[in-house]
């Protein structure tokens, strides 16, 4: 595990631990490396749930609730999805909060957007944040820029939504 991943994978065990949240993970392109970046702590069962790994748009609908007509309209690497994601994860496996990403790592694109083309999200019902990542700097290190970027942007919700637990 890179190092950037393990301090920022450490800095929210600190988060959900103080203040009492749970999380789950929503991975299409990551196939679990941000699940497997959470758990690798110590505690993490604590606040880690569990997370599901779709890249099926079948999986998707089943185990996420993402809408069919939402992937047929925006297709499965789109912002929208990425939050029905973090929506989907929230509510099936009962968390406070969920991180997600879909995306093309490539060696393909899709109908809807280039190889290089991820969106993660991250958020609680009704309240999610999402980035959109471009360009392709080939499957592996997309793959670890997503990763990186998922644990990123759910550090920057937990600290918008806690800012007393930085203290």
């Amino acid at each position: 595990m890179n190092i950037q991943v393990k301090v920022i994978s450490r800095e929210i065990s600190e988060y959900l631990w103080r203040c009492g949240q749970s999380l789950s993970t929503a991975e299409s392109c990551t196939a679990g490396l941000v699940a497997a970046s959470i758990a690798a702590l110590p505690g993490a069962s604590t606040y880690f749930r569990g997370g599901v790994v779709s890249y099926s748009n079948e999986l998707k609908t089943q185990l996420l609730g993402v809408s069919e007509e939402l992937l047929a309209e925006r297709g499965a690497v789109s912002e929208d999805v990425a939050r029905a994601m973090v929506e989907g994860a929230v509510e099936r496996l009962g968390t406070d909060y969920a991180v997600a990403v879909t995306g093309y790592a490539g060696p393909g694109g899709g109908p809807e957007a280039p190889v290089g083309t991820i969106y993660v999200a991250a958020g609680k019902r009704g309240d999610i944040l999402v980035r959109e990542l471009t360009g392709d700097d080939g499957r592996e290190e997309n793959v670890a820029r997503a990763t990186l970027s998922a644990l990123q942007i759910l550090l920057e919700k937990l600290k918008n939504d806690f800012p007393v637990a930085e203290e």
